[in-house]
């Protein structure tokens, strides 16, 4: 039979059950005083010893050894009832803390701390904590530092106040007063936070660093650096919110300046969160050449690559489109978890390399709804709709957010009836519906100019209170207004509250399709007074109105503002507008001399325009120009042929007339059957 090892555990257990403390005969004369004191400092000493164990296996999650050295311990103080009650704590065994807690013999100032601690740790459990506060004969600062971290966490603010200001002066500063404001700088209640940090009679480098990062977050930035400036002391922490500041606000340049101070000051070393933050910030704004100069600095600098840095390093380099690169990364680091592969498989979608992402998708060892969400909306992307259901049908369990990516991606595949099939099901199923699956769905019934399942949609995001979000209110103004019913888009605009560049665009739009052109202008007008800056889609809409009305003035002057007040590049369909324009008002000529100055190479839409409008001016010149340019484009469009051979009969042109048909003919192309909504 093997023999059993002994396990350093095993020989502190039997160490313990061998102890005894050995009964001692004071009257004796062979027991001596130093033997006793001798002894006795032994017994203090295992003591000590053990309490440090208790607290060391505690920490290590490891409760059954805490509990065994406890139970065999000859002796016990107050501290080794505290140690085992914080075991439990910490391992969320609240009712056996408590249960520790009642046993115990006597009870000191760091007994009541950490059941008090204990409750607030156990999902928030402040009114138990506080009743603790209370009946507790003694406080120290620590006390008033748990309670106010309790209230702060259980958002109870009004009571976190009372608490701070009850407390002794002397210890108000700084510990509580930087716990109360660091709460109000979580809860985004900055105006609060602001005020506990004026209010501070002593503040330190935390203090300091905590108000630069909260500046930092609401976009404060001129605050922050001021506040940032004016440190005596400044620590990683301190460099690293500013630098991250800066780069969230769009200012990479400032923040990657600063990143540079900080190397060149060289009193902080910079830390993984530091380089986690670079990596970040290159990759967001596509900044290559400096992202590589992180990359050569993290590995000069010897950093190992956590699971932290690591990711950050691949969210990067496949931002960058460097997949490749991403790949070495996951395979450099010494420890993976499931958002490195995420990360990774998410990269390759993006490049549109979904085979590799599959792939990668089987290699996992683990998977959790992200991955499988991302590859279905990969899947989506590349229009294998049918993919993305079976992988969808095999996933284990589905949230909110895998539904949206399978219901989206048939919107962005223009198969609305699945969308709203699927929508249905979804309904059916115990998931409820988000703001964005709305939004798809009644993008979807827009594109179908279906009105009533638009309706019953909406009435839907009434009973499940999302009528009041801004992406379904903006995708309702839409879908009200393909479907013709500008009435209601308008009043659904109306009450939306901060409406953005969205909002407007689809309102805009609204009028510009049904005929409104002088209320989409007015709209336009109105958006800009707000201080809504508009882009390449509002011009659209604009242009369009302008079509409608046959304000060729106003819409030269929109249409050469873009680029000269708004620095927005006219594109295609933008000069298929002003073609369109000008056709329209019998500007033909110039309509032609705007084709040629384009920048690029017109599209169908430009030359379709164009084809219109000298069908109904009757030049044949231009008609044959545009009919050559979208015959070349489109060789299947039966238009160019019939406005051509309309033209030819209009004019008497016979022989013209019978050529274009018998061409039309010979190359089998057909004329598309007419379809309408009204039966």
């Amino acid at each position: 039979m093997p023999t059993k090892l002994k396990t350093t555990t095993n020989l502190f257990h039997r160490h313990i059950l061998n102890y005894s403390f050995p009964r001692y005969n004071l009257s004796c004369s062979y027991v001596s005083t130093q033997a006793f004191q001798t002894r006795k400092a032994a017994a203090s000493s295992f003591l000590v010893f053990c309490n440090s164990q208790i607290t060391k296996s505690g920490r290590n999650g490891d409760l059954k050894q805490a509990e065994s050295i406890f139970n065999r311990m000859p002796s016990k103080d107050t501290i080794t009832w505290t140690a085992m009650l914080t075991a439990y704590a910490e391992n969320g065994q609240t009712s056996l803390a408590r249960k520790v807690f009642d046993e115990m013999p006597q009870r000191n100032v760091a007994s009541y701390n950490a059941m008090m601690t204990a409750y607030i740790r156990s999902k928030g459990n402040v009114d138990e904590s506080y009743h603790l506060f209370c009946v507790m004969p003694e406080r120290n600062v620590v006390s008033y530092i748990v309670m106010i971290t309790g209230f702060v966490k259980a958002g109870m603010f009004d009571q976190a106040e009372r608490i701070y200001c009850s407390l002794p002066v002397k210890w108000r500063e700084p510990v509580c007063s930087n716990v109360l404001l660091n709460g109000y700088l979580k809860a985004g209640r900055m105006e609060e936070a602001v005020r506990v940090f004026e209010g501070m009679s002593e503040r330190n480098v935390v203090s300091q660093s905590c108000l630069v990062d909260g500046y930092c977050k609401v976009g404060r930035i001129g605050a922050a650096r001021n506040l940032f400036d004016v440190m005596v002391e400044r620590t990683v922490v301190t460099w690293t919110a500013m630098i991250d500041g800066y780069m969230k606000n769009g200012m990479f340049e400032t923040g990657f300046e600063l990143f540079l101070d900080m190397r060149r000051e060289g009193i902080v070393e910079v830390n993984s969160t530091t380089m986690s933050i670079m990596f970040e910030a290159c990759g967001g704004f596509g900044r290559r050449g400096e992202g590589f100069q992180i990359h050569g600095l993290v590995s000069r600098m010897g950093f190992d690559y956590d699971v932290f840095l690591g990711n950050s390093a691949i969210i990067m380099y496949c931002r960058f489109g460097f997949v490749d690169e991403a790949t070495k990364m996951l395979h450099m680091m010494s420890n993976k978890n499931i958002v490195s592969w995420n990360s990774l498989i998410a990269g390759y979608v993006q490049c549109a390399e979904i085979e590799v992402a599959f792939k990668l998708f089987e290699m996992m060892p683990e998977k959790d709804v992200v991955t499988w969400t991302v590859l279905i909306s990969g899947f989506s992307s590349k229009g294998m709709t049918k993919k993305a259901i079976q992988l969808f049908l095999l996933m284990p369990d589905k949230d909110d957010v895998a539904w949206t990516a399978l219901v989206s991606g048939f919107v962005n595949n223009e198969e609305y009836v699945e969308a709203l099939c699927w929508f249905i099901k979804m309904l059916r199923s115990t998931i409820r519906p988000n703001p964005l699956t709305l939004s798809s769905v009644l993008s979807a019934s827009a594109s179908l100019v279906a009105l009533n399942e638009g309706m019953q949609i909406h009435s839907f995001s009434l009973k499940v209170n999302m009528e009041c979000n801004l992406s379904v209110q903006n995708a309702l103004v839409s879908m009200y207004s393909k479907c013709g019913n500008v009435i209601d888009a308008s009043r659904i605009f109306t009450n939306i509250v901060s409406p953005n560049t969205v909002s407007f665009n689809s309102m805009i739009t609204g009028f510009a399709q049904n005929g409104f052109g002088e209320e989409a202008l007015n709209l336009f007008w109105s958006m800009q007074n707000e201080g809504c800056e508009p882009n390449q889609i509002t011009f659209l809409g604009v242009l369009s109105a302008c079509v409608r009305v046959g304000l060729v003035k106003e819409g030269q002057q929109f249409f050469y503002s873009m680029q000269s007040l708004h620095n927005i590049e006219p594109g295609p369909d933008h000069y298929a507008c002003m073609v369109d324009l000008l056709g329209r008002s019998g500007l033909l000529d110039e309509a032609v001399e705007l084709i040629y100055s384009m920048p690029f190479e017109p599209h169908a839409g430009v030359w379709g325009a164009l084809l219109s409008a000298s069908g109904t001016h009757l030049r044949p010149d231009l008609a044959e120009l545009a009919s050559r340019h979208l015959i070349k484009l489109e060789p299947d469009n039966a238009t160019p042929y019939v406005v051509l051979s309309n033209i030819y009969s209009s004019l008497g042109k016979v022989k013209d007339e019978d050529e274009v048909r018998m061409t039309k003919k010979t190359k089998g192309v057909k004329k598309s059957p007419g379809c309408s909504w009204v039966t």
